[in-house]
């Protein structure tokens, strides 16, 4: 019998296994915070880091790309129940972040993206089985026409009754830091403010409640979508930049952990970014405004706190050039570039050691290139036209 199906059946032989979930407000179980908690949270922080991870499939081999076995999901969720983990809601960690307090150490997040079946089959009830709380942001889009291998809003209501928090992922699942050739940066404005209302607006008739949190789809941005995003009203903005969040992070660019593929859903990897910390920067080099084919003259970012680091640890790591170590020039950590950027996105990540701990700090963040091809221009000139129609 594997971790999971152990675990299981010990919670159905207690008659547990309807077990009220965290958010409703009642005492959580030794390793979990309710959603009311959030004082207890307060006195618990020692100014820690919290990993939230991304989950899309689970034991769904006909997805390998973004795919968990449920083996290796079991034993994830074992490690953090045997390493002394405490796993909070996400609403817990976001008013944290808005009052600025301390969080918690040794804490993590889970969610979940898209609003597949397998959530329902598969991955609830471990969950449930571990008392874990969890957040699934819905491709509005897939539930609303039922489209093949989604979650269906009945299956959505059962959920949510027990606790569980649905949020917000679009309407369309559009590349939304995708820029058409021949749309005005007022149409493109118009075309992702249309596509997050409708959105909004499903999950609030849907849920009865406005979506308090996006998380932004394929995890690409750039600062017209994020400017976007926030005039809609969420309090908080998830990325699916690889990352910890402490209380330094911007809570409307708050990066999460994909545990998803061959490599990245091993225990290995789940393992290891549950070590890593945040590198907290003053600012970045380029910032996340559409790249107009230009070539960046350096990469690099302002550091909140270089006392933390080891001098000679630091080092730039772009998707196109690969990792480079880096210089340090009162506190601000630098690579210079002559080479143009080809690709449509890049990641950009600095990363360094504490000193003492020993421990690796990154800090992600998205490049996009401005423009994209015709043929995708006159796919979202549709969709803009449609949904012009439809209000």
């Amino acid at each position: 019998m594997s971790v999971v199906s152990q675990r299981i059946f010990r919670i159905l032989s207690a008659g547990l296994l309807c077990a009220v979930f965290f958010l409703s407000g009642l005492l959580p179980a030794s390793n979990v915070f309710a959603a009311s908690s959030v004082e207890e949270i307060k006195l618990a922080g020692t100014g820690g880091d919290v990993t939230i991870f991304i989950y899309h499939h689970f034991g769904d081999n006909r997805y390998p790309s973004t795919n968990v076995g449920m083996d290796e999901f079991g034993k994830q969720m074992q490690f953090l129940a045997d390493n002394g983990y405490t796993v909070i809601p996400l609403t817990s960690l976001v008013s944290l972040l808005k009052d600025q307090k301390k969080l918690p150490a040794k804490a993590a997040v889970i969610t979940i993206d898209d609003g597949y079946q397998s959530i329902y089959t598969k991955a609830w009830p471990v969950l449930k089985s571990f008392g874990y709380p969890f957040t699934v942001f819905l491709y509005v889009e897939g539930v609303e026409r039922r489209f093949k291998n989604y979650l269906n809003w009945e299956q959505i209501k059962e959920m949510q009754e027990e606790g569980v928090d649905f949020q917000d992922h679009s309407y369309s699942h559009h590349r939304m830091a995708d820029w058409p050739q021949g749309l005005t940066e007022n149409e493109y404005r118009q075309w992702i403010r249309a596509d997050l209302v409708s959105s909004v607006n499903v999950l609030r008739e849907r849920l009865g409640k406005r979506p308090q949190y996006f998380a932004i789809p394929y995890g690409e941005y750039n600062s017209i979508v994020m400017e976007e995003a926030k005039a809609i009203g969420y309090e908080a903005i998830f990325t699916q930049d690889p990352g910890t969040v402490s209380s330094d992070t911007d809570i409307c660019l708050i990066p999460r952990e994909p545990i998803l593929g061959n490599e990245w859903s091993t225990m290995a990897h789940f393992q290891k970014v549950l070590k890593r910390v945040d590198l907290p920067l003053a600012g970045m080099t380029p910032t996340i405004a559409p790249l107009d084919k230009q070539t960046p003259t350096k990469f690099g970012g302002r550091l909140l706190y270089p006392e933390r680091y080891v001098p000679s640890s630091f080092g730039i790591y772009v998707s196109e050039l690969g990792w480079q170590p880096a210089k340090l020039d009162n506190g601000f950590v630098y690579i210079n570039n002559v080479h143009p950027l080809t690709r449509r996105s890049n990641r950009v990540m600095i990363s360094a050691k504490e000193k003492g701990t020993g421990r690796i700090a990154v800090r992600f963040w998205l490049l996009m290139q401005h423009e994209i091809s015709v043929s995708e221009t006159d796919a979202m000139k549709s969709v803009l036209h449609n949904q012009s129609l439809q209000q």
